[in-house]
C-alpha cells in the first residue's frame, strides 16, 4: 500500500486527508497551523514538522494550498524528498503557468506531477464526491486512479498535457461565479419587490434552473449565514481572477463572468473574512431589503 501525504489541511486538504486515510493509506499531513495537525492525528493520520519529511514518507502528495507562489515553494521544499521515487497531485487552482512551472521543479528531481484541481466544494471533499479535471500522462494517470479514487466519484483525464486541468478548472469557475452572481441578484430583486425568500427558493429550486449549488447558497442567504460555511469570498475572487486572465492571453470576451469578476471584488472590499454569500449584504444595502424565509415588509 502507498504511503500519502498532504500538503495544506484547510477545509479541502483535510477532507481529502480523512478520505485518504478512511481508504487504508498510511497518511502524513502537514500545514503551519497546529490545529490542524492535531486534527489529522484525532482522524488517524501523522502529522509531520516540516513539507520536506512529508516528501521523505510519501510516494504520493496532495498539495492543496492557496495559489501558485505557495505551490512553487511547497515543491521546491518536497521535491528533494521526494525524489527519483514520487508523484505530486496538485489539487490547488492555480494557474496553467503556473502548473507547468511547477512541473519543470517537479522534472528537476525525476518526480512526475498531476495536474488536479477539484470541484465540489466543503461536502465534497469531506464525503469522497470531488469532481476532479486531471491532466497527466496517460501512464502516471492510471497508476494514481485508484488513489484517486478515494476522494472522488468523477474522475475526469481532461488531457495528458500539463496546465489543462487548470485551463478547464478556469472555464468551470467561470460558469460557478457567474451563476452565484446571478443567484444572488435574483433573490434581492424578488425580496425587494415583496415575495417571501420561501416562495423564491421553492419556485426556483423546482424549475429548470434547480440545482445543489442553487439549494446550497440560496438557504445559507436566507439562514443569513455568511461566515465559516466552508466557502471564503476570497477563494472564487481569486479563481475569478484566474479566468479572466486566460480570458485575456486567448483574446476571449466575458461580458458576464467581469460583472461577477467585478461584484467579488467590491464584495471582498466590504466583507473581506465572509464567505461568497456574504455579496448579497451588499446588494441588500443598495437596495434597502433582506433576503429571508419570510418577507418582513
Amino acid at each position: 500500500m502507498q504511503k500519502i501525504g498532504i500538503i495544506g489541511l484547510g477545509n479541502m486538504g483535510m477532507g481529502i486527508a480523512k478520505n485518504i486515510i478512511k481508504n487504508g493509506y498510511k497518511t502524513i499531513g502537514y500545514d503551519l497551523r497546529e490545529e490542524c495537525l492535531k486534527e489529522i492525528i484525532s482522524h488517524g493520520g501523522k502529522a509531520a514538522k516540516s513539507v520536506l519529511e512529508v516528501g521523505e514518507f510519501s510516494d504520493v502528495v496532495f498539495v492543496m494550498v492557496m495559489n501558485g507562489n505557495q505551490v512553487k515553494d511547497v515543491i521546491t521544499k518536497l521535491s528533494p524528498g521526494l525524489e527519483d521515487k514520487g508523484t505530486i497531485i496538485i489539487t490547488a487552482t492555480i494557474t496553467p503557468e503556473e502548473v507547468i512551472d511547477a512541473n519543470r521543479i517537479a522534472q528537476e528531481y525525476n518526480i512526475d506531477l498531476v495536474d488536479s484541481p477539484v470541484s465540489g466544494g466543503l461536502q465534497g471533499a469531506h464525503d469522497g464526491s470531488l469532481t476532479l479535471m486531471t491532466s497527466a500522462d496517460n501512464k502516471v494517470f492510471q497508476d494514481c486512479k485508484k488513489i484517486l479514487e478515494a476522494i472522488s466519484k468523477n474522475i475526469i483525464h481532461v488531457g495528458v498535457n500539463i496546465g489543462d486541468g487548470q485551463t478547464v478548472k478556469a472555464a468551470l469557475q467561470s460558469f460557478i461565479g457567474s451563476t452565484f452572481t446571478a443567484i444572488f441578484e435574483s433573490l434581492v430583486l424578488g425580496s425587494k419587490a415583496g415575495i417571501d425568500g420561501q416562495v423564491l427558493y421553492d419556485v426556483f429550486s423546482t424549475s429548470g434552473v434547480s440545482s445543489p449549488l442553487f439549494k446550497n447558497c440560496a438557504k445559507l442567504i436566507m439562514d443569513r449565514k455568511f461566515e465559516n460555511t466552508g466557502s471564503h469570498i476570497s477563494t472564487m475572487y481569486k479563481d475569478l481572477g484566474i479566468s479572466m486572465d486566460l480570458a485575456k492571453k486567448n483574446g476571449v470576451p466575458m461580458f458576464t463572468t467581469s460583472a461577477a469578476f467585478e461584484l467579488f471584488q467590491a464584495g471582498i472590499s466590504m466583507y473581506p473574512e465572509g464567505d461568497n454569500w456574504s455579496i448579497v449584504k451588499l446588494l441588500e444595502k443598495m437596495s434597502n431589503t433582506k433576503v429571508e424565509w419570510k418577507n418582513n415588509k
